[in-house]
């Protein structure tokens, strides 16, 4: 995050609303001398739970952007995502095998964008259920508007693979962490509310796909024990 550029943007934002500091300081719950510090770039004295409010006051999406020694935190992360695909998806290929799955899924429609974890797909009940797979809880607001997003634009994601579903539901899987543990426990009420389903609850709505589901749970290596006979998921194209 660039300080003086965030903290512009924020006085832009605050002036295209005509509002004055205190104004913002009210909505984000902040003093006015924090809102002040912000705009002048001073972010290294601001907490990061204050960059958030006065952000989300402003309708501006704040996102960090760790850096590491050349490409090695990149490749790192990647790695971890890359395990926590290939764990998830070969778990659910021999549970589940009367879904189609789909991995990596991209889309463009009306100006969004985006790429889908993995897809799932009941051709007998027309169950969809979109899976985003997270080795870090970072930031909570955007993980319910990207799943928003895909929910509503699932229908017109999945149209060209033939796909008509009835019922979208929504599974968010979480990589097994004390760090991630922790942050679930912070915004418990407000992922409870969005995801109010678990592991559990899930796995008996894959079995048997009746209504739509939302679900947010845990990934450990207990979770890849099989649970039904040995087969081979159907690939789609």
């Amino acid at each position: 995050m660039e300080d003086l550029r965030f903290g512009s943007t924020v006085r832009a934002a605050r002036l295209r609303r005509s509002w004055r500091q205190v104004d913002v300081a009210e909505r984000a719950g902040v003093s006015q001398i924090v809102v002040s510090r912000i705009e002048r770039g001073q972010i290294p004295d601001m907490t990061l739970r204050s960059l958030r409010q006065v952000a989300a006051a402003l309708e501006i999406t704040l996102e960090l952007l760790p850096r590491g020694r050349g490409a090695e935190l990149d490749r790192l992360l990647s790695e971890r995502h890359s395990a926590l695909h290939e764990s998830v998806a070969k778990a659910l290929a021999h549970d589940f095998p009367e879904w189609v799955m789909a991995s990596e899924v991209s889309f463009s429609i009306w100006g969004e964008r985006g790429v889908i974890d993995l897809l799932l797909w009941h051709p007998e009940r027309r169950a969809l259920l979109i899976i985003e797979l997270k080795t870090e809880l970072v930031d909570v607001g955007g993980l319910l508007s990207t799943m928003d997003r895909r929910r509503r634009l699932a229908a017109q994601i999945v149209k060209g693979r033939g796909w008509y579903p009835m019922v979208v539901s929504t599974w968010v899987i979480m990589a097994a962490s004390r760090t991630n543990v922790r942050r679930i426990a912070d915004h418990r009420t407000v992922l409870r509310t969005a995801f109010p389903s678990g592991a559990r609850e899930i796995r008996r709505w894959l079995r048997d796909p009746s209504g739509p589901i939302a679900a947010l749970s845990m990934w450990t290596d207990r979770a890849t024990r099989p649970l039904a006979p040995t087969r081979r998921v159907c690939r789609a194209p």
